[in-house]
């Protein structure tokens, strides 16, 4: 019988925020000219596309800021960017994106994160990224709603990795039966949660995923996310 749910951990990148145009194709633009590289906007979509693939951790799942500035890299060689400056270029844009002024909170999380906090649930941050969660949550004003946050950078491991799902169960104070992840990747946050015993919830803001988990439910707003909960 399943436990019930003390604790809900949140992917923060496209399910808690999401980025500006400095991260858009005028955005890149923008970084090549300053780097002297050349790119077509035009190209940007199916770039990002592409370029998504670098982002597979595989069997190593340990934090390697490589594997970010590499996937930029690709973003800028596929809208045509060649030259010196591409690797510097790169790494900037990987830099930048632990900026919190780039990003912008999305309209349903406040709300979701105070109900659900009213209600005495423990919510917590995990995220494969080298931004500052305590800055993260500061910027955004979450501080009063957040009772623990692992980063992959500061631990060490990416998700799917089970210790970064148990650090963050232990900072939490819970047992992995009794918490719920949420995010918007299958690899990374619903399969990674899945493996350590914990129950996970697919956050789909399109409404659409192209890869249905059976007995997980899919969401597209984090107001739902309260009757998922009680449907535990």
């Amino acid at each position: 019988m399943t436990k019930q749910t003390r604790a809900v951990f949140f992917d923060v990148d496209f399910t808690l925020i999401y980025p500006g145009p400095t991260f858009d194709a005028v955005g890149y633009k923008a970084f090549s000219r300053r780097h002297g590289l050349r790119v077509d906007t035009g190209r940007f979509e199916s770039a990002v596309i592409t370029a998504s693939r670098e982002l597979d951790v595989g069997e190593d799942a340990s934090y390697r800021a490589e594997l970010f500035v590499r996937y930029a890299r690709r973003v800028l060689e596929e809208m045509g960017g060649t030259g010196p400056g591409i690797d510097a270029c790169a790494r900037e844009i990987y830099e930048e994106w632990a900026v919190c002024r780039h990003f912008s909170l999305y309209d349903d999380v406040k709300p979701a994160l105070r109900q659900l906090h009213e209600r005495g649930l423990r919510l917590g941050l995990i995220s494969n990224t080298h931004r500052c969660l305590n800055a993260f949550q500061s910027h955004f004003d979450l501080d009063m709603f957040i009772a623990g946050a692992v980063s992959s950078s500061d631990h060490g491991f990416m998700k799917p990795h089970p210790s970064i799902f148990e650090a963050a169960l232990l900072e939490v104070g819970v047992s992995a039966d009794e918490a719920l992840m949420v995010g918007d990747s299958i690899s990374h946050d619903v399969d990674g949660a899945l493996r350590l015993g914990m129950q996970a919830v697919l956050l789909a803001r399109s409404g659409q995923t192209d890869a249905p988990v059976e007995d997980v439910p899919v969401i597209a707003s984090l107001s739902e996310l309260p009757a998922v909960i009680d449907g535990r």
